[in-house]
């Protein structure tokens, strides 16, 4: 049989087809090994992604919230995937984008810090450490990674000082009181640029939650890559914790008169 599709039903020039097109085993140069002929890009196509990573800051420290859902394509495919991820006992990284790159750099980051564990020199890495790490990490490997998805945020507490910041596959960077990443950086950042900026010293807690799961509940509304199933961090200069998966009361009434909605 064969397994190149390139071949079937078309005529089997060694150079090029009737259709002239390159057959599959042609794509890589005669006498050149494949690992040679350039890097893996296996992550160009992503199959299985995750959407928004919202984050911003209040007055006891940095929130930062995310749904469950891995969309494999436009398939709500797996619903319990944890796309904040702790590092040290300050410092949070969210991911949005491919998935499989995100389970990269949580190797990185596991990596380095047993290093830095095992150095035992008394210096320990903290939010602005971490941060600065990735953008070195996102720059330098910048042609591998995906050129429509990957965006990190890295928040935490450093000697006392709040640390939110945000970094593209690009290298791109920059810090916020407020940051949303995906759809949540065309339907969530409006709210929290009204609610939060110019006001996140003066917001408790409980005021956060609130805000934060009002911007969730607009994802989950009008992001059909969202879900509603959420996981919660917040990191104060106590520590950080993680809440169990959750979900929000939703209202769908208004949906009844609306051809295809309604019942």
């Amino acid at each position: 049989m064969d397994h190149f599709p390139s071949n079937w039903g078309k005529s089997r020039s060694e150079n090029t087809d009737a259709y002239n097109t390159v057959p599959m085993y042609k794509t890589v140069p005669d006498h050149l090994a494949e690992s040679a002929h350039g890097p893996m890009t296996r992550t160009q196509q992503p199959l299985v992604t995750g959407t928004s990573i919202l984050a911003f800051k209040y007055r006891d420290g940095i929130m930062m919230a995310a749904d469950m859902l891995g969309s494999y394509g436009s398939l709500a495919r797996f619903r319990d995937i944890k796309r904040l991820y702790p590092v040290g006992e300050n410092t949070v990284v969210g991911a949005s984008g491919d998935i499989s790159d995100y389970q990269y750099i949580q190797h990185l980051l596991d990596s380095i810090m047993v290093k830095e564990h095992c150095a035992d020199d008394g210096h320990v890495l903290g939010t602005p450490h971490i941060y600065e790490y990735l953008w070195r990490v996102m720059y330098n490997r910048r042609s591998k990674f995906n050129p429509l998805w990957n965006s990190l945020v890295v928040g935490g507490i450093n000697k006392g000082e709040k640390f939110l910041g945000y970094v593209d596959l690009r290298g791109t960077t920059y810090q916020s009181t407020t940051i949303a990443t995906g759809f949540g950086a065309h339907l969530a950042q409006p709210i929290l640029r009204r609610r939060v900026e110019g006001k996140e010293d003066e917001l408790t807690e409980e005021e956060a939650i609130e805000i934060m799961n009002e911007c969730l509940k607009v994802l989950f509304y009008r992001d059909a890559r969202s879900m509603n199933k959420f996981q919660r961090a917040k990191i104060t200069e106590s520590g950080l914790e993680m809440t169990e998966p959750y979900s929000l009361e939703t209202e769908w009434g208004f949906a009844e008169k609306i051809r295809g909605y309604g019942a």
